[in-house]
């Protein structure tokens, strides 16, 4: 229980922010699954404990559950007993193969075991860890099984304070990376394993726990065996390996002596393979996370070097920083997203991905970040804590409120993570619990600084505008407040107090009261700021407002943060002088007076400021107004409940609903602080209004408060209420007449509401109050006995409601204590040293409730008394003379009945505590363990069909002592259960007689079940009412505002209660969870059944959900009611009453009952057989329901576990002392035999399906084709004979959705065959995948001695003739060489290893396909399809060809080769109709790479004919409509495969050159497509690359524009395709890498040929270029040569080999590119132009790489002729500047700045804008130690410049005085200074306050400027115009920075535009 508490991590419970917030529920979908990294941090040092035992955890438990409770528990000895009993029965049921149930139920009762806190030592829970990962990953067992093991290794390693990694516990990687790689790497394990696959969701799930646990020593292995599949040549495979390292890699510190321990060996290849994959997000994502784990596994190390990077160096750091800022997709300037789509290549890749909602990418970043820091940050200048700060400053203003978009939620997320984590890291090094060198330890210097660089953009996040991303900054400030107090506490209030006070927006002001509510704790410990917490309140209490729900909700959270934090206790002190607020009145004004004038940056240091005496004596003063705030805060409470709505018609989670709930959750702990006096006040105060006022909407959240008031002092409260209530209630009752008549509805009639009014009160007066009731025991029982004998009508239900919660308040275990202090604090008085001094949980005492004899016995009479009217109304009810006529009108009969009914429900579930489970099934407590273990399984046991669905069904064995209270031997024990009975058999007549009189009464009927439900659930503890969930769900709500990470259970008091009582309701509950069943339960479940399948839709829904929660409860109540519900389908069926049927399949079908109907085989074949005689139902809703049901039955007979193979001497690691032999022996033979016997009943039902399919309705011969073939096809015997004509013929079934599944299971039927073959007729062989009999695989062992291994491997593939084997996969030597490789024989010998099984099949199957059978086949085939989604080359039509045509060739088909080839013709036809097309291509793809692989006389045979068909059609028969289908053929045939094995296909398509007088575009283009496939395919080891190439590259300026984008693509792929790296081995790639640098070697250097190709192309563009005549409209050479490379370059620009280009970007490809953007006639050439162009500045440089780029870029910029070019210029210099934040050399950046303040002098107008905007955004986003010095210097040289170039006067015009040329370049000169000024001011759009220089600057252009005519001045206007916009809302603030001159300036300018 605790587990699910502890594993919310601080980041979502600390946003949960209130109870009924939404943001709780927000919060509970938004972290997850975080935890389950966030602990996974190293443990500290064991702490000395005595009572801990230290063999079981590393951190001794923080909470005494156990000390706690106020029953004794069982001692040490007892639960190990229990343990040893629960792994013997594991081990039983293991050793036995009863999986399921057997070992699932001890799994269960082991969890069970552990959730009650119970500890085993440290050595058998790693052995459990053990067994369960191992038994997860056993072959052959179910999945559904398998999921729940991995989940007890979860359980098991969840939290390192358990197991240490490596000490106590390793697991092996190798099983987990078999699973994964036969799932990601299909072509490198054995055939047909794909049917046991596990899911990628669980193997990801048990891989991510089992990481930690991975051995640092197998590193070396494990990337010996991982990196030789990486290849970009078939780019998924470089997804897989990624995946793969990221799942399994350890990343903790190895021995030092072993080679693989420090990170500098291996880190730079994993850079160097990140260089390989340039451009993937994926890729980024994937590596930030294995380097933040190793950041925080290596922290902690101290052999390892750490630097002011942490473990990585600076290149490292400065390129994951450069990542980071990619990952944000914060927008720059023009550019497009700095990925491209190369993710969509990662195939199956895909399932190696984590989900990025359970693991948000901000958090890897944050978890890097925090871990790398250290103090070594703060003496170096470059540091990870320098970088932080860049990046925080620079995309400072993406924070902003106002600037919202994709990228707000990741920077809240990150800012969040980021404190969490350090605040984590600071509070665990403290604690010692994690024991880092002391070197490394965060010290105050470095606290500082980490806090500092995040306040600011905290600020501005804490009033964004989504809740979603504002409550992760709630978070984050309470983490910086908690670090740094004096740093963020008085920037916090200088926000918040001026929007408390109304100054700003409401979405302001509800920020603030949220902000307050997470600091609230922390200030009420600090000296100084705890003296403005009650001025806070005050100023607070204004937000309770009916008009403004939210808001007030917020108010009342904050309200409860302080109550939770602080005593309200006025502590004046008259000798000290101190006798009213009046003192801290004026210190408060004084410090508000403060913020305001010292504005945001305002700094409070009260430590020094204020001395001791002095704060000690504000607050004092400051708690003088306590009293007053309470009584006004209920005033203003109660005004809020008379403008409440009336609650009937809100609907859950509505604001109303939310204030409702929230209410008595802030004032319960605030009556329980209030001083003795203040409380005697409230109360006053309180009873007055209820005995006064009847508000009848608020009824229910006044008696809320009530109830808040009494538990808070039971004695004083009761005195007041109980009396005054009971006067009243008889006063209505006997003056007014109150509820005298039957009434019914559910409207509350006015003349009744005072009596409603009052008796809610009461209700809740006498709930959670303890014994203090029994001073009022007449009293109280006479006023029920009264109002039972008195009432009628409507009020009834709030007078049951009053006994229910009298009888909870006796009966029920409950703390009675809700104070903040433990009583000794108490007892020797309250001060202020007391303010928010939380309780140790060690120091807790905690005063319960435990019912006492008196209670019980004034509980049972009640019970009684009430239990006896109740049911003698409903028998008056239900006689021959009621006492309301069933035929009155308004229902008044039936409003009785339910009324009685209720009355009933609330009794019993009142008194449920005292039932006992045991009871029920007639045994007593004496027999608490169960008998022998014969009886462990349940009854039905007996029977082998009846597997036991589900491990629920079976008892629970071990009880543990839960207080309760009754002895068997008492009379009182008896009477009460005698009374239960009573009423079971009392329902049970009840049913009966609605039945027989009142069928349509749905009213009725829904009390009547809702009271059966009750009263079967509700025995041992009230279940219907869920106590535990609702106490845990307030529970995480409430410690919100006080969970710190880090940090143990730091909570007030009031909350370690709640924990410690929802541990004692877990005890009770754990023993209630399940019972046996009596006969009456037996009955009762039968009268629901029978109701579940009633003819009113109303009544079966109640009646299946109380079914439904009933069986929970109830042992084996699934196979009691099951053949009733059959039977009841069977008869509607045959009546064909449709309501029924759909009741009855709706219980079936869709409730808890269908798990056991699959797999208990008594019931399962009826079911099956009405359910496919239920497709035959003509009634649409039928139909649907039938249709839904179809997924979950898909599994249906499908075999069980046969053979699970596990290694016996890890399962011995737990057995038993004692001799278990003989029990296993007799359990696993009744296993086998229930598997015989299972196994039988399935073929007859398999056979009996097969018969009915021959012969019925499509309908239902569908569903039956789909069940025989999971009931008939088995390994050890394949299919019946039957079953195979039925599906050979259905195949040609002329019903196309028959024909599909018939397709289907012919094809199931070869695969089935083949594999047993293969395995030798083995299913072992199978479940071990040994396959050798497969003889054509070989493994070729690769000679890493041969220094041209990589030639000669390469050289093989030019080569058709003589070549020993076929290398299929692309992997083998592309980046480093593995030991062996994959191939398979290139003479493959002939399979012949059938059996007469397999023979059987293979001949039966031969007989029936004869000529004629393929002729029908094919013609289906060529039918057109009945939606144009399925007119595409189908890939099932293929893997039945091929089956059939593998079948003809070894010549046991009736039809031969030679008929097929006559037959293909006929299909083919003319080839007129792309029908044709589609059947050629699929009945041709399947016969060429069907026989591929085949020996050498079929595939010839086979090749013969059908390659030079299919040539053919592709040289004379291809259009546009048919392309597809043969493109996708020719994929089938080449992909994946060796390009030798498809030689005559390869050779004519690579002999392929253009065709310059062809004027078939259409031809060539497809042609040179297919090209593109066969290369694209084969990957590098295509190795005929050389004549295309030169080919395509001759004709770049190709007419025709289809033809031109294939040839750019096909130019691209081939160089893609050309580079491979091929190490030698893996310790070289590692070692070579090593030695280039810390970031490894540069990938993709271009070679000498592919520069020269890419010049002379280039000067060819350039000469065709001077060719074209300007302006020329027609294509040219230049314009057609440009589209080919441009398609070619876009290519290569958006894929991972874009480095290559680099060393071309400057010269030839800008100015290229520039001059392609400046053909107007063309705008299709200059609009991709543009888009490649845009790329440059994305594609990664290396550090120094962009040095002649930035240089290219600034000469163009300045010199270009064309203006055009010189604007585009501007756009890639910001985004080159932007994305190489942390890589750009100072030089350059000062090169960039120099130009763009040059280009503001730019001739030409646009390009002047641009500059400025250009050099805006620059300066934006330059960290602080860039930024403000070339702030001083531009602000400088612009001011000169605007001062040396007045504005020219205008004069008369006088000949030859003056030229006008210099007078437009001084004008330009001018413009170019107010711009740069401009930029300066528009680079800080959001900046409040304003930067110290803006105010001057501002004026500076207003009065020199602004009245310019012209260009000039209205660029002035526009820049102070938009300056004036931005700042609407901040106005008020930022003001106070100018002074009265330069607002007078301003105001000048904007006051014409801003009034008008």
């Amino acid at each position: 229980m605790e587990e699910n508490i502890e594993s919310l991590p601080s980041a979502a419970a600390g946003l949960a922010v209130s109870g009924a917030s939404a943001a709780a529920s927000f919060l509970a979908g938004l972290v997850p699954g975080i935890d389950t990294i966030s602990r996974a941090t190293s443990p500290g040092l064991p702490c000395a404990n005595g009572q801990e035992d230290d063999s079981k955890r590393y951190r001794p438990r923080t909470f005494s559950y156990f000390r706690l409770l106020p029953f004794d528990v069982e001692d040490q000895a007892q639960r190990d007993e229990a343990l040893r009993g629960i792994l013997k029965h594991l081990y039983i049921a293991i050793m036995a193969e009863d999986f399921s149930p057997g070992a699932l139920h001890w799994t269960r009762e082991l969890q069970g075991w552990l959730n009650l806190k119970f500890e085993m030592t440290r050595d058998l829970r790693a052995k459990l860890a053990k067994l369960y990962f191992h038994l997860a990953l056993a072959p052959g067992l179910d999945p559904n099984t398998a999921d729940r093991f991995s989940r007890m290794v979860i359980t098991l390693t969840r939290k390192k304070h358990y197991l240490k990694p490596v000490e106590d516990l390793t697991f092996d990687w190798r099983p987990l990376w078999k699973e994964i790689k036969s799932m990601v790497l299909p072509s490198e394990v054995p055939t047909h394993q794909g049917s046991r696959r596990k899911s990628s969701k669980f193997l990801m799930k048990l891989c991510l726990h089992a990481n930690s646990y991975f051995d640092p020593k197998e590193r070396g292995p494990l990337l010996e065996e991982i990196l030789p599949y990486f290849s970009t040549s078939a780019m998924s495979n470089a997804y897989v390996v990624a995946g793969a390292l990221n799942m399994l890699i350890p990343t903790g510190p190895g021995p030092a002596d072993d080679p693989y321990s420090q990170p500098s060996e291996y880190l730079p290849t994993f850079f160097h393979l990140w260089c390989l994959m340039t451009r993937s997000k994926s890729f980024d994502i994937c590596l930030i996370d294995i380097f933040s784990r190793m950041a925080r596994d290596y922290m902690t190390c101290p052999d390892v070097p750490f630097s002011e990077y942490g473990i990585f160096t600076r290149e490292q750091s400065d390129l994951i920083f450069t990542a980071i800022l990619r990952l944000t997709e914060i927008p720059v300037g023009q550019a497009n997203s700095p990925y491209s789509s190369l993710d969509y290549a990662a195939g199956l890749g895909i399932y190696l991905e984590k989900d990025k909602k359970k693991y948000p990418v901000p958090y890897m970043i944050a978890r890097w970040i925090a871990h790398s820091l250290s103090p070594l940050c703060l003496e170096q200048e470059n540091s990870i804590m320098s970088n932080l700060e860049g990046l925080m400053e620079s995309i400072d203003t993406f924070f902003h409120p106002s600037n919202q978009g994709s990228w707000t939620n990741f920077l809240a997320q990150l800012t969040f993570f980021l404190t969490d984590i350090f605040v984590s890291r600071w509070n665990r090094e403290q604690s010692g619990e994690l024991s880092v060198p002391p070197e490394r330890r965060i010290n105050e210097a470095l606290k500082k600084r980490f806090v500092l660089s995040l306040k600011e953009v905290t600020f501005m996040g804490l009033f964004a505008k989504s809740s979603k991303v504002v409550n992760y900054y709630y978070s984050t400030l309470q983490g910086l407040a908690y670090l740094e107090p004096d740093l963020i506490l008085p920037g916090a209030l200088q926000r918040f107090y001026p929007s408390l006070q109304g100054l700003v927006e409401v979405h302001r002001t509800t920020s603030s009261l949220c902000g307050l509510q997470m600091i609230a704790n922390i200030m009420s410990k600090h000296k100084g700021y705890r003296c403005h917490i009650t001025a806070l309140l005050a100023l607070a209490l204004p937000g309770i407002d009916a008009n403004d729900l939210g808001k007030t909700q917020f108010t009342l959270n904050f309200i409860q943060s302080v109550a939770y934090s602080i005593p309200f206790v006025p502590l004046v002190n008259e000798k000290g002088g101190v006798h009213d607020t009046s003192l801290a009145m004026n210190w408060v004004q004084g410090e508000m007076e403060r913020m305001e004038s010292e504005g945001q940056d305002v700094k409070i240091n009260y430590k020094e400021e204020l001395s001791d005496e002095d704060e000690a004596n504000v607050l004092r003063s400051s708690t003088a107004g306590l009293g007053e705030f309470v009584l006004a805060l209920l005033g203003k409470v109660f005004a809020l409940l008379e403008n409440l709505p009336d609650a009937s018609h809100l609907r859950t989670g509505s604001p109303e609903d939310n204030v409702i709930n929230t209410l008595p959750a802030a004032l319960t702990p605030l009556f329980a602080t209030l001083s003795p006096e203040l409380f005697d006040m409230a109360l006053e105060k309180l009873s007055s209004f209820v005995s006064s006022h009847v508000v009848h909407q608020a009824r229910d959240a006044m008696a809320w408060i009530c109830n808040a008031l009494c538990k808070a002092h039971p004695e004083k409260t009761l005195k007041r209420f109980i009396p005054m209530l009971i006067v009243n209630i008889r006063n209505e009752i006997d003056d007014n007449g109150a509820a005298s008549d039957r009434s019914s509805g559910t409207e509350v009639l006015p003349r009744d509401r005072a009596l409603v009014w009052h008796v809610s009160m009461l209700s809740m007066c006498v709930v959670h109050v303890g014994a203090e009731v029994l001073k009022y025991k007449e009293e109280l029982f006479g006023i029920a006995e009264y109002m039972q004998e008195k009432c009628r009508g409507l009020p009834t239900i709030h007078i049951s409601n009053y006994i229910h919660h009298l009888l909870l308040n006796l009966t029920h275990t409950y703390p009675v204590d809700n104070a903040l202090y433990e009583p000794d604090v108490i007892k020797r008085g309250l001060d202020i040293d007391d303010w928010g001094r939380p309780t140790k949980p060690n120091d807790l005492t905690i005063k319960w409730h435990r019912p006492s004899q008196e209670e019980i016995v004034f509980a049972v009479e009640l019970f009684e008394s009430q239990a006896k009217s109740a049911s003698r109304r409903l028998e008056q009810l239900m006689s021959s003379d009621p006492p309301v006529s069933r035929k009155g009108k308004n229902k008044e009969w039936s409003d009785e009945l339910s009324r009685s009914l209720t009355a009933l429900r609330l009794i019993i579930s009142g008194i449920s505590t005292l039932f006992d489970p045991g009871w029920a099934s007639e045994q007593t407590k004496g027999q608490q363990n169960g008998g022998d273990d014969e009886t462990m399984m349940d009854e039905e046991d007996d029977d082998p069909l009846a597997e036991v669905a589900d491990d629920e069904e079976l008892k629970r064995q071990i009880h543990y002592p839960a207080g309760y209270l009754l002895n068997p031997q008492d009379p009182i024990y008896r009477r009460i259960h005698g009374i239960r009975e009573d009423i079971g058999e009392l329902l049970s007549r009840t049913h009966a007689f609605l039945n027989a009189n009142q069928e349509d009464d749905v009213a009725c009927f829904t009390s009547l079940y809702a009271t059966y439900r009750t009263w079967i659930t509700d025995v041992g503890i009230e279940r219907s009412a869920h106590p535990l969930e609702r106490l845990m769900r307030l529970y995480k709500a409430d410690i919100s505002a006080f969970k710190i990470s880090g940090l143990r259970k730091v909570y007030p008091r009031p909350l370690l209660i709640k924990r410690a009582d929802a541990y004692q309701l877990q005890r009770v509950k754990y023993n209630s969870a399940y019972r046996k069943k009596s006969d009456l339960d037996k009955r009762l479940l039968l009268d629901l059944a029978k109701s579940c399948t009633s003819s009113y839709a109303d009544v079966r829904r109640v009646a299946q959900g109380a079914q439904d929660s009933s069986l929970k409860v109830l042992i084996g109540g699934r196979p009691l009611v099951i053949p009733v519900i059959m039977a009841r389908l069977r008869k509607a069926l045959d009546e064909n009453d449709h309501d029924r049927i759909k009741g009855a399949m709706y219980t079936l079908l869709f409730t808890t009952l269908l798990k056991t109907l699959m797999r208990d085989w008594r019931f399962a074949p009826d079911l099956m057989r009405m359910y496919i005689e239920s497709a035959g139902v003509d009634k649409t809703s039928i139909q649907s329901l039938g249709s839904t049901a179809l997924y979950p039955l898909l599994d249906f007979g499908k075999p069980f576990e046969r053979m699970i193979i596990y290694d016996t001497d890890i399962v011995n690691s737990i057995r038993p002392d004692e001799d278990c032999s003989e029990m296993i022996q007799r359990r696993h033979e009744f296993i086998v035999d229930r598997r015989a016997k299972v196994e039988a009943k399935k073929a007859a039902l398999g056979l009996e399906l097969t018969e009915k399919a021959k012969t019925s309705h499509w309908k239902i011969a569908n569903r039956c084709a789909i069940f025989a073939l999971n009931l008939t096809l088995r390994f050890n015997t394949l299919v019946t004979p039957e079953f195979i004509d039925l599906v050979v013929n259905g195949t040609n079934d002329p019903h196309p959705g028959l024909r599909a599944n018939y397709l289907a299971a012919f094809s199931a039927i070869f695969t089935a065959t083949d594999m047993r073959a293969i395995y030798g007729h083995s299913y072992r062989n199978f479940l071990i995948e040994d396959d050798r009999l497969d003889e054509n695989k070989m493994q070729v062992s690769v000679p890493t001695d041969d220094p041209n291994l990589t030639e000669n491997f390469l050289a093989q593939f030019e080569k058709y003739d003589g070549v020993k084997y076929f290398i299929d996969c692309d992997h083998p030597g592309w980046l480093v060489w593995g030991k062996s490789f994959k191939a398979l024989s290139a003479n493959p010998k002939p399979f012949l290893a059938y059996d007469e099984v397999e023979n059987a099949v293979r001949e039966h199957i031969g007989k029936i396909v004869t000529k004629d059978w393929f002729k029908k086949c094919f013609d289906y085939l060529k039918q057109e399809p009945r939606d144009a989604a399925s007119d595409r080359f189908r890939m099932a039509n293929l893997v039945l060809l091929m089956n059939l045509f593998d079948l003809m060739h070894y010549g046991k088909t009736v039809a031969t080769f030679d008929d097929i080839v006559d037959l293909v013709k006929d299909v083919y036809g003319d080839g007129s109709d792309k029908h044709q097309h589609r059947a050629t291509a699929e009945i041709l793809g399947s016969l060429l790479s069907g026989s591929s692989g085949e020996p050498r006389e079929f595939r010839d045979r086979v090749w013969n004919f059908a390659a030079p068909l299919m040539l053919k059609i592709i040289a004379d028969d291809l259009t546009p409509d048919n392309l597809n289908y043969w493109m996708t053929c020719l994929h089938v045939i080449v992909d994946g495969k060796d390009p030798r094995r498809s030689r005559e296909l390869t050779e004519a398509l690579s002999s392929f050159r253009l065709d310059m007088n062809s004027n078939a575009a259409f031809k060539e283009s497809s042609k040179v497509q297919l090209v593109e496939f066969i290369i694209n395919d084969a990957g590098w080891h295509f190795r005929h690359e050389k004549p295309i190439l030169e080919d395509f590259l001759k004709h770049l300026d190709h007419p025709y524009k289809s033809v031109r984008e294939s040839i750019g693509r096909v130019i691209a792929t081939i160089y893609r395709t050309r580079y491979h790296e091929s190490f030698r081995n893996v310790p070289e790639l590692l070692e070579k890498n090593k030695e280039a640098s810390s970031i490894g070697i540069r990938a993709y250097s271009p070679s000498e040929d592919f520069s020269k190709t890419i010049r002379d192309v280039f000067d060819r563009i350039e000469k065709w270029r001077h060719e074209r005549a300007p302006g020329q409209q027609t294509p040219s050479s230049y314009t057609s040569g440009s589209k080919t490379v441009l398609i070619w370059l876009d290519s290569m620009l958006s894929s991972q080999e874009c480095i290559q280009l680099i060393p071309f970007f400057p010269d030839p490809f800008i100015d290229q590119l520039l001059h392609m953007m400046d053909v107007k006639e063309d705008p299709e050439l200059m609009k991709f132009a543009y888009h490649v162009y845009r790329h440059l500045p994305n594609i990664p440089f290396r550090s120094g790489e962009d040095e002649a780029f930035i240089a290219a870029l600034i000469r163009v910029g300045k010199t270009a002729m064309s203006w055009h070019q010189r604007l585009r210029a501007l756009v890639n210099m910001q985004v080159v500047y932007f994305r190489r934040l942390f890589l750009t050399q100072d030089k350059q950046r000062h090169m960039l700045f120099d130009a763009v303040g040059d280009m503001l002098s730019d001739p030409q107008l646009e390009v002047r804008d641009c500059a400025s905007a250009t050099l805006a955004g620059m300066i934006r986003c330059s960290p602080a130690n860039i930024r403000n010095p070339i702030i001083i210097q531009l602000k400088e040289r612009f001011e000169k410049q605007l001062k040396l170039n007045p504005m020219p006067k205008r004069r008369a015009h006088v000949p030859g005085t003056e030229t006008p040329i210099d007078t437009q370049k001084q004008i330009v000169r001018r413009h170019a200074a107010v711009l740069g000024l401009g930029a300066l001011i528009e680079a800080f759009p959001y900046a409040t306050p304003p930067p110290k220089w803006m105010p001057e600057v501002l004026a500076h252009l207003a009065s020199r400027a602004a009245s310019d005519p012209g260009v000039v001045g209205k660029a002035t206007k526009t820049i102070l115009a938009e300056f004036k916009k931005t700042r609407q809302d901040s106005w008020s603030v930022d003001s106070k920075y100018f002074t009265s001159e330069q607002l007078e300036d301003l105001e000048g300018v904007l006051w014409k535009s801003y009034f008008a």
